[in-house]
């Protein structure tokens, strides 16, 4: 695959995720539920944990400047392009089975979102942690096999179709 091509991969993936994020995501002061998360999957998936986490960087960055809800925190950036990072390196150039897929999402799950994202909204609206983890709990317990699935039928799609069309990179 030449550079041009992967560069425009990600970038419709970038774009994808902040489509996905800002505009059809719902969302409160605590709690957003959106399918931002594939984009950026596929992107680690397809290209690695390097460019997962840059693709998932610069989405939460122009997401921000183009469609902004509230004040920039740079913690929820570095959180976005750590989990474009953990599904680079669970599942580029790995089996994309259930057990893989599954791993690398209650990662992202657990630790980023329930971990991270909760103490940078504590950190944001002054709330303690307790207080805020309960609602995000359940969010995610909800949001863990649905994610999964997401990830992995639409791999079954996606990543046939790309194996086949570029059968010169390995994925």
């Amino acid at each position: 695959m030449t550079k041009t091509r992967k560069l425009i991969f990600i970038s419709f993936f970038i774009a994808l995720q902040v489509v996905l994020t800002r505009f059809l995501g719902i969302e409160t002061p605590i709690i957003r539920i959106s399918f931002g998360f594939l984009p950026l999957a596929l992107t680690g998936m397809l290209f690695g944990p390097l460019w997962g986490g840059i693709a998932g960087a610069v989405a939460d960055l122009l997401g921000m400047a183009i469609f902004p809800k509230g004040a920039y925190f740079p913690g929820f950036t570095l959180s976005t392009a750590l989990s474009g990072m953990v599904y680079g390196l669970f599942l580029h150039k790995k089996s994309k089975n259930l057990v893989n897929i599954t791993l690398a999402t209650a990662i992202v799950v657990i630790f980023i979102n329930l971990g991270l994202n909760s103490l940078w909204l504590s950190m944001i609206t002054g709330k303690g942690l307790y207080a805020l983890i309960i609602p995000r709990i359940i969010k995610n317990v909800i949001e863990l096999p649905v994610r999964v699935f997401v990830i992995y039928v639409s791999w079954k799609s996606i990543g046939t179709y790309y194996n086949k069309t570029y059968k010169d990179v390995a994925v």
